[in-house]
């Protein structure tokens, strides 16, 4: 693989997450998950970036193009950025698979198999519906069943966003995804270009 043509766009989403858009495939299906370094053994790109001095990272999310990254550290992303982009393309230049596939069968159903599911929910039915009113939902993470969102262009602050979520998202996944055990929006709904909530006045 010619490794300087590889994309690679970082998407901060907090000051702890951030999502790393790779322009070739890094995990053909599925969803892998590190929590800790030897849980990354025998996948290079996992063992790259658990590597990275400084960043202490708490999870790892492959899933698609899509690296996610959790870290412990204060450094900002701007610092460590350059560092993850550079062990992705290394473990992509590789011969070996960047991820491994996971060791152990999932269980009933796992985390990683419901981000799969609620992703496909989002990109398939939730999003082209919010987005004929200029909103986006982002899936943010699957934590024991719970799935954490965020709610960006003309979702974040509106006023009629709980009902999006209430009735529209969690219903779509009651029906679709009956293992979901519940929804957590996390987002700033008092920043945007029209906060419904006002930020409290000091």
């Amino acid at each position: 693989m010619d490794v300087a043509s590889i994309q690679i766009t970082a998407e901060p989403i907090d000051a702890q997450r951030c999502k790393f858009v790779v322009s070739v495939p890094v995990l053909a299906g599925g969803v892998r998950r590190f929590t800790d370094a030897a849980e990354a053994k025998g996948s290079p790109l996992a063992e790259a970036i658990f590597g990275i001095p400084g960043l202490a990272v708490g999870e790892l999310i492959v899933s698609g193009n899509i690296v996610t990254v959790v870290k412990q550290s204060p450094t900002p992303w701007q610092a460590v950025g350059k560092s993850v982009g550079t062990a992705i393309r290394s473990a992509l230049a590789s011969e070996v698979p960047p991820v491994a596939a996971s060791p152990k069968p999932p269980s009933e159903v796992s985390d990683d198999a419901l981000y799969e599911q609620v992703a496909r929910v989002f990109d398939e039915q939730v999003n082209p519906m919010v987005a004929r009113h200029g909103g986006k939902v982002e899936l943010i993470d699957v934590q024991d069943a719970v799935v954490m969102l965020r709610m960006g262009g003309g979702c974040q602050g509106c006023g009629m966003a709980d009902v999006t979520l209430r009735q529209g998202i969690e219903g779509m996944l009651a029906q679709l995804v009956p293992a979901v055990r519940g929804i957590v929006d996390i987002t700033d709904h008092t920043s945007g270009a029209n906060p419904y909530f006002e930020a409290s006045k000091k």
